[in-house]
């Protein structure tokens, strides 16, 4: 190590001694371009509309030109014309460019030279292409340069994800935030899902869960949607979200467009971001599911060689779908919405899981007595993340022990914990609700009177699970009845004739 630095010091001396002067490369940039630019919009102020959506003063290379298209925009856009007469007030006292040519001659000169506004667009791209490139150069410079010398209070970890950050910012510039859509546009985009729900198996709108019911109330689940799904221990949230993801990854199509990008036909990629199981333990969880041997004998290797030759089958099987697990335990916000965006980015992310909701924290490192605000700037960031990425996000919460002092457990909006912000923020709030797991407890003995009642109670709930949905913002609330195998942690679709038309108290 020693002996590479001495190299790299020497190398340095022997370019600093010699007498050829360093050659510095200069920045990517078009001057002709930006000039090219300014000219057509000063002859035909109509020019702006074809790159004002998209290119603003800061990403000009020559300030003065930053300068014009700024005023010259201001112009345009309060309703007068901009042109080499209407611009010389703003620019009489302006420094000259040289002995020879004054900033309103040159505004003259660049009118004069520009010939057509049909390149305008090209123009416009190519400026702003090129002030990418710069931005980029700065954001490597600055990450070497924080790097050599990092603050003692700034570990790798965080330069990393800021770098991420400054890069998917980057990278995603221009396609958010574009401003006010046409309402034609609007309507199109709107008759276009309408006919996709209507071509889709179930006639969804959005992707399917698997669960026909389920599906059937939600309409599916919807694009930037913030769903919490919430329940006590043991109901089954982590297993059925598991289902979800699993139906979601395995239903996945999509086909080639001409321009090179993948059209999503049915199903999505999903990320699923563990915080409190391993990749192992969902593993086992959706194998279980899939070749119907509980996950007890998986675990413990309680199988015989059919059962193990069924494992591998079906686990080749499940290598194939597009379904990424990320078990980092504690991670920030911060840290969650950047992993989300690079698997966006790379994999082209359509549903993000989040289990569960308590285990993640915000940017600051107070104490628990700043919880609830704390909980307010993770749910705003997943709902802000939901519509950036315009995927639904499912994150999973935790109730308050409240549920189990009342005689009828089912639970409500009231029970989140922490529940102002999850309830405000959230666009679906889902309640996951097994009767058969506190009735399994009131088992009197076999010779008890009550037996008998208790017998009648358990098989009438046993193997069903409720889907209780507390809050949609854009449907109805209402209760899902789904059936339920604990041996295999499966959700799946209940039988008509097994619906339950009144509730036992």
């Amino acid at each position: 190590m020693a002996q590479t630095a001495l190299m790299t010091t020497d190398k340095l001396r022997a370019v600093a001694d010699a007498d050829e002067p360093v050659q510095f490369r200069q920045v990517p940039h078009n001057i002709e371009a930006e000039q090219a630019l300014l000219g057509a919009i000063l002859v035909n102020n109509e020019a702006l509309d074809r790159v004002s959506g998209f290119l603003e003063p800061i990403h000009f290379y020559d300030p003065l030109h930053a300068q014009i298209y700024e005023i010259t925009t201001k112009l345009i856009q309060s309703g007068k014309q901009a042109t080499p007469v209407t611009l010389k007030t703003f620019f009489e006292h302006a420094e000259p460019i040289d002995a020879h040519l004054t900033v309103p001659q040159y505004l003259g000169r660049l009118a004069a030279s520009a010939t057509t506004i049909i390149n305008a667009h090209d123009y416009g791209r190519t400026v702003y292409d090129l002030a990418i490139r710069r931005q980029l150069i700065i954001i490597g410079e600055d990450l070497v340069n924080v790097a050599f010398d990092s603050p003692i209070d700034q570990p790798p970890e965080t330069q990393i994800q800021e770098a991420e950050g400054r890069l998917y910012e980057l990278a995603e510039r221009g396609k958010y935030g574009q401003g006010f859509m046409g309402f034609g546009t609007a309507l199109t985009q709107a008759v276009e899902m309408a006919n996709n729900a209507y071509m889709r198996d179930g006639h969804l709108s959005g992707i399917s869960t698997g669960l026909t019911d389920l599906d059937n109330r939600m309409g599916g689940l919807q694009s930037s949607d913030l769903i919490i799904l919430a329940g006590r221990p043991s109901m089954g949230k982590t297993a059925l979200v598991t289902n979800i993801a699993y139906n979601v990854a395995r239903s996945y199509r999509s086909e080639k467009q001409t321009d090179g990008t993948d059209k999503v036909l049915d199903g999505a990629v999903v990320g699923f971001f563990s915080l409190e199981m391993s990749a192992e333990q969902l593993a086992t969880r959706i194998l279980s599911e899939q070749s119907e041997i509980a996950s007890e004998k998986i675990r413990r290797g309680m199988i015989d060689e059919n059962e193990f030759r069924k494992l591998v089958e079906v686990s080749q099987e499940m290598s194939r779908i597009p379904l990424y697990i990320d078990q980092t335990g504690g991670i920030s916000i911060a840290q969650l919405s950047a992993r989300a965006r690079k698997l966006k980015r790379q994999r082209g992310l359509g549903l993000l899981i989040v289990d569960y909701l308590q285990l993640l924290s915000g940017s600051s490192k107070k104490g628990s007595e700043n919880r609830v605000q704390e909980i307010t700037e993770i749910t705003t960031g997943l709902k802000a993340l939901a519509k950036e990425l315009a995927v639904p996000i499912i994150a999973l919460s935790q109730l308050s022990r409240q549920v189990e002092q009342r005689e009828d457990k089912r639970p409500q909006l009231s029970d989140l914990r922490e529940s102002g912000s999850i309830e405000q923020d959230a666009d679906v709030v889902m309640f996951v609700f097994r009767e058969e797991y506190y009735v399994e407890r009131l088992k009197p003995s076999e010779g008890d009177p009550k037996f008998p009642e208790w017998q009648q109670k358990m098989m009438a709930v046993s193997g069903k699970a409720e889907v209780i949905i507390g809050k949609q913002r854009h449907g109805p609330v209402g209760t899902v009845q789904l059936a339920f195998e604990s041996q295999f942690t499966r959700f799946g679709n209940l039988a008509r004739d097994q619906y339950m038309p009144e509730r036992y108290e």
